[in-house]
């Protein structure tokens, strides 16, 4: 019986798909899987029973992914997920933004007490009056699964979109418009655009071509036009909090939609500060606890990896030999050398096999003719650089 263990409440969509073969329990140290949203994990002590992590979201910074390859502990995501709840809003925000409807809501609220409420509000209007989409240009950093459905949306609106990513893969190329104009540079977005939309993963990097930590900042700031519109719907650090509230002040910038309120943003004058409500709709938790459930299963039962954060995929299907031998390892010379000579030695055939890296880590499964004994696995976990071995079959 395999232990699963939910730090956060997770829909029963999702962990209604966990066989008879799966127990959900209160107690973290049995479990051998962990189904996590938000919950804060790096101060947690793992147990040796802990196989894998499942976050029903994107961002896995609640999780200590070096801690846990270190610990062979392999952390799933759900990337795409929550795409459709978080484009979404990306469109509320550039409305909020560019009308003052939360003003003018708060306004009336002000006045509803009044008996000429109606008069009062055909004369006060005019102070809330906005902008409109259409025509404007819309520059998206980041066209993934929830940057190209937006830029999509924005040239339904009548929007001149603009897009810039440099690891566009070629099947998401596939389902962006071609009316979608696409430009190398983050500066050109910067520099072109009324509103900019970020949704880029946050990366920490001295090279500033593939660094996003603050690349909204004092110096790209005044790269863009007077008046811009900034949205971010997708990590707080993307944004210099220091530099947003000088650009607000001075004018440069119009307004600054976040979805991360933080202690500076909260209060920040021109700033639309939203709870972090991008994924907060019923068919995105759904979606999102589904392929957590999917994944953690499919890793349980057959030893594939999709959607890892901290190991490489490799996906074998299902196992039709004897059997199936997986081995979480570092990124090392001499790794596959050694464990096929204990296979030699031992007199076992491996009929196929698979060995992946990624960065410092590797993920190697074995499928063999000979049944898998504990011996052998013992023999291999002894091999410097062996973080865990698990027979799945």
């Amino acid at each position: 019986m395999v232990k699963v263990n939910c730090l956060n409440a997770i829909s029963k969509v999702g962990t209604g798909l966990l066989t008879d073969n799966y127990q959900i329990t209160e107690n973290v140290d049995e479990a051998q899987a962990i189904l996590v949203r938000s919950a804060a994990m790096h101060d947690m002590q793992f147990s040796d029973n802990l196989l894998a992590i499942a976050r029903a979201g994107a961002g896995v910074n609640n999780i200590p992914l070096d801690r846990c390859a270190e610990e062979g502990i392999v952390v799933f995501n759900t990337p795409g997920a929550n795409a459709n709840g978080v484009k979404e809003l990306a469109v509320c925000a550039m409305l909020l933004a560019s009308r003052d409807i939360i003003g003018g809501i708060d306004w009336v609220q002000s006045i509803k007490e009044e008996p000429e409420v109606a008069k009062m509000v055909e004369k006060g209007k005019g102070k809330f009056a906005g902008t409109e989409l259409k025509g404007k240009k819309l520059g998206i950093i980041g066209l993934g699964a929830i940057g190209g459905p937006l830029a999509n949306i924005a040239v339904d609106l009548g929007m001149e979109v603009y897009g810039c990513d440099p690891y566009l893969s070629v099947d998401a190329a596939w389902n962006i418009s071609s009316k979608v104009k696409h430009v190398k540079t983050r500066e050109e977005i910067f520099s072109t655009c009324d509103f900019i939309s970020v949704h880029t993963p946050l990366v920490d990097n001295p090279d500033p071509n593939v660094n996003t930590k603050k690349m909204i900042n004092k110096d790209t700031i005044a790269m863009m036009k007077d008046g811009v519109i900034i949205i971010n719907m997708a990590r707080d650090l993307l944004v210099d909090d220091e530099a947003m509230e000088e650009a607000l002040n001075s004018g440069k910038v119009r307004k600054y939609v976040t979805d991360f309120p933080n202690p500076k943003t909260a209060g920040m004058a021109g700033v639309i500060a939203i709870p972090h409500l991008g994924a907060s709709t019923e068919e995105s938790e759904d979606n999102c606890a589904i392929m957590a459930v999917n994944q953690i299963m499919d890793f349980i039962e057959n030893g594939n990896i999709k959607n890892s954060v901290n190991f490489p995929a490799c996906d074998m299907g299902v196992c039709k030999t004897a059997a199936r031998i997986t081995i979480l390892h570092r990124n090392i010379p001499n790794m596959l050398t050694q464990f096929t000579q204990i296979m030699a030695e031992k007199n076992i055939n491996i009929s196929e096999m698979s060995n992946k890296s990624r960065g410092n880590y590797s993920y190697a499964m074995l499928d063999v003719d000979s049944p898998a004994t504990e011996d052998l696995c013992n023999a291999i976990a002894a091999i410097d650089g062996v973080l865990k071995v698990r027979i799945v079959k």
